[in-house]
């Protein structure tokens, strides 16, 4: 099944549009992709998660692990057939029609953008919380002068930023379980929260383990898609569970279910119940540098998402443009740190991105529903068949909040394209009527 009249991505018959540089091997994209999974979401997600969960953390991670796979081995299957910037935006346009490709990308772009903000202000609180607004802007407009020199110089410092990172959270995990206030009681699973508490947990978590998409999504700078990004989306997905666990046991060794769901900043107060209060400040350095590192993630993923979405119309045709030096979607790049920077200096929107996780689920829905239709053979729908039931689930275990917004701004992306459609039709039926 294939999307009728959408054209414009690499390609496609017909299409004009520059290509981006292949310059991304495998070790680059885990890079990436581990970027985007081991940032700022573990400093923070770990707490309301285990609120929601209580005793079911651990399962409730499992549940977001799994539906965290399926949709992985979905994209990869489909970024290796369709390996064009843009993501599930071109495999829903592709496999199941124009409107679901764009509901996918208007889902991404505007769910994503606001997390962009999200990350910026993050940064800004850990590193000057007198001036978060003003440090967020910055940083926005850094990490997008590093994303406009080319592919090669973002994956450069997400290595730097993954390395720091990494390094910082292997300090928590060794510290929590090597002190004295470490208990393997505190691990107890079970289900003190109840299931719809785990599904929300879960629902919660995945957020954390989005980050694979952005491989699929830098899939037209990839070297040897085919071969490239299959393997490099389940590599850094299996590197980051592991991280993930590891991280997830030693602090409930230490603080335990109902401290975990009560803690402001998990992981710091991790530390400091194990006995190191020094390692509290290399923790809050180790979440503003996690925090810049999902930003440069971000808004890699944004800007190629709305370089496709451009391409076919959905957003201004200008935004198309590759730079003929850098070879990276220059015009996309800019506007998507425009509005980013000034939703950072004038919005405090980290307590209002909720929807972001609903609008991440839908997007994986529909890359689910994409894989359905690769192949007939029963077998191999169960992975596709698992992936889109999951996100169904956890979409709508969320909190009722993140549930009612996150639906809101899909409608309007509906009215978005309804209107559009429209206006076309009715362009296209008076020019019929002079010829």
């Amino acid at each position: 099944m294939t999307a009728s009249g959408s054209s414009g991505a690499p390609g496609s018959s017909g299409s004009a549009d520059p290509a981006l540089r292949r310059t991304l091997g495998v070790g680059d994209a885990v890079v990436v992709g581990l970027g985007s999974m081991v940032g700022a979401g573990i400093f923070a997600a770990l707490a309301p998660a285990a609120h929601a969960a209580g005793s079911g953390l651990l399962i409730g991670l499992a549940v977001a692990a799994v539906v965290a796979y399926c949709n992985a081995m979905s994209s990869a299957r489909l970024a290796a057939r369709s390996p064009a910037s843009g993501g599930t935006y071109v495999y829903g346009r592709e496999r199941l029609g124009d409107f679901w490709g764009y509901l996918a990308g208007w889902s991404f772009v505007v769910g994503k953008t606001a997390s962009c903000a999200a990350m910026a202000l993050t940064v800004g609180t850990y590193v000057w919380p007198g001036q978060a607004h003003a440090v967020a802007v910055t940083a926005v407009v850094a990490l997008t002068a590093v994303n406009y020199g080319g592919i090669q110089k973002s994956a450069w410092l997400t290595r730097v930023i993954v390395a720091v990172v990494l390094a910082v959270l292997s300090l928590v995990v060794v510290g929590c379980l090597v002190s004295d206030g470490a208990e393997a009681g505190r691990l107890g699973i079970g289900t003190s929260g109840g299931a719809g508490g785990v599904l929300q947990a879960a629902g919660l978590l995945f957020f954390a383990f989005a980050g694979y998409a952005r491989i699929a999504t830098l899939g037209e700078e990839v070297r040897d898609p085919e071969r490239t990004i299959p393997r490099a989306i389940p590599l850094a997905l299996g590197i980051t569970l592991v991280v993930y666990v590891c991280v997830t046991v030693a602090v409930l060794s230490v603080l335990g279910s109902g401290g975990l769901g009560n803690a402001t900043a998990p992981l710091a107060d991790a530390v400091r119940a194990a006995g190191m209060p020094g390692l509290v400040p290399v923790v809050r350095a180790g979440a503003a540098v996690a925090a810049l590192g999902s930003l440069l993630a971000l808004i890699l993923g944004v800007s190629r998402t709305t370089l496709a979405m451009a391409r076919d119309r959905h957003l201004p045709g200008t935004l198309a443009a590759v730079h003929p030096r850098f070879q990276v979607p220059h015009r996309a790049e800019l506007a998507v740190g425009a509005v980013v920077a000034v939703l950072a200096a004038a919005v405090d929107v980290r307590g209002a991105i909720g929807f972001s996780s609903f609008g991440v689920l839908a997007y994986y829905a529909v890359a689910n529903a994409s894989a359905w239709t690769l192949d007939r053979a029963p077998a191999a729908r169960v992975v596709p068949v698992v992936g889109l039931v999951g996100c169904a689930v956890l979409a709508f275990s969320l909190p009722t909040v993140s549930v009612v917004v996150g639906t809101g701004v899909l409608l309007v992306g509906v009215g978005v394209y309804g209107v559009r459609r429209w206006v076309r039709t009715r362009a296209g039926a008076g020019r019929a009527g002079r010829v």
